[in-house]
């Protein structure tokens, strides 16, 4: 195997909605597994069967990973936090596209797409689960 880095996100009992609606919206190939479909003997804990214990989007521009955050009592916000996922395409137009299926998804503009002081495009949508991508496109040839 070769050395990859992908973000990881815990999210709150949603992460197969999450997941599926973003491999809708990205395409690539997604693989989902759920505590109900592993071997539990042996777990330091008893999770939710359905929830998923691992899942990883492969998309044309990288991969994001995440699970169910784990029932510990600790709250893990998404919305409001620092943290973004930087997507970068190839035009403005194909930001726009994937902005527009982001919002038609329940999400909501953070920063409206458009021409950014260093020359290329940037804009933020928050999807429906909170999390905040950023896109960005090169400047116009």
């Amino acid at each position: 195997m070769s050395t990859t880095l992908a973000t990881y996100i815990a999210l709150p009992g949603n992460a197969a909605e999450a997941f599926e609606h973003w491999h809708e919206v990205f395409g690539g190939d997604l693989d989902l597994m759920r505590y109900g479909d592993m071997q539990l003997e042996g777990m330091p804990f008893e999770p939710n069967p359905q929830h998923v214990a691992h899942a990883v989007l492969t998309t044309p521009g990288g991969r994001v990973a995440g699970g169910d955050a784990m029932e510990d009592g600790n709250d893990y916000p998404l919305r409001g936090t620092a943290y973004s996922l930087l997507y970068s395409v190839e035009t403005p137009d194909d930001a726009r596209d994937l902005i527009q299926k982001l919002t038609n998804g329940g999400g909501s503009v953070g920063m409206p797409f458009g021409k950014a002081p260093w020359g290329g495009w940037y804009g933020t949508v928050f999807d429906r689960f909170g999390v905040m991508w950023s896109f960005d496109a090169p400047a116009d040839e």
